[in-house]
């Protein structure tokens, strides 16, 4: 079954400083139809404005990975980290037992696109941690990159759930596919550009969740970008 989430039907709030989508129910925004899918549960496509951010707060329980795709977003937090996130990297908390910190965009003139999702971590409780990579031959086009797994596989950044995520870039015309094992479901979220599912065209900010499917075949009709997440 191949379910779709279009971007319009998202909730949306502009806060002047933050222009969000939530693909799932989060803050003020609830959605009993849309609360999570498997352990993804917060699909977020943020835009800050130049020299705003989110100031500290706290997270438990919870994986949460970033991904920037334009502009740069300033990161710290009570475990002492400090890092700039730029195109081309990932970012990884483990918010565990508990972690504060704050998200900023440091330029005075370019806002800073990135997404930001969490997923529910395999247990309560674990101690929180921090990562953040470059990716190796993230914009290659045309193939499946890993980015997060279980076992940090390829370079990836280490989750502490049984799923993996993998982004690819496609030219115009170009084709992938993806097989699913019988138990096993997929998320696919449109970064950018427009693609098609066995002819279901799909527009940046649309989702689809596939179950029970056995292999994603995907088209680009431009020049996209796509994050597939392999669920349990």
């Amino acid at each position: 079954m191949i379910t779709v989430r279009r971007s319009q039907q998202r909730g949306h709030f502009n806060h002047g400083w933050l222009d969000t989508y939530h693909t799932f129910s989060f803050g003020d925004y609830f959605d009993p139809a849309h609360v999570q899918f498997r352990d993804l549960r917060v699909m977020n496509e943020d835009r800050v404005a130049p020299g705003k951010g989110f100031g500290m707060h706290g997270h438990r329980d919870m994986e949460i990975v970033t991904y920037v795709l334009s502009g740069a977003l300033e990161h710290r937090d009570s475990l002492g980290n400090g890092e700039v996130l730029r195109p081309g990297e990932l970012q990884r908390m483990t918010a565990g037992t508990g972690i504060r910190h704050s998200e900023f965009n440091p330029s005075s003139t370019e806002p800073v696109h990135l997404y930001q999702i969490w997923i529910l971590p395999e247990q309560r409780g674990l101690t929180p941690e921090y990562e953040q990579k470059a990716i190796a031959d993230l914009g290659r086009s045309g193939s499946w990159r890993l980015v997060a797994s279980p076992d940090a596989a390829e370079g990836s950044l280490r989750i502490h759930q049984n799923a993996r995520l993998y982004l690819a870039t496609l030219e115009p015309g170009q084709a992938l596919t993806r097989d699913i094992a019988a138990d096993r479901y997929a998320w696919l979220q449109v970064l950018r550009g427009a693609v098609a599912i066995d002819q279901l065209g799909l527009s940046a900010g649309d989702g689809v969740a596939l179950s029970d499917e056995p292999a994603l075949q995907l088209s680009a009709n431009e020049a996209s970008e796509v994050l597939l997440f392999d669920l349990a």
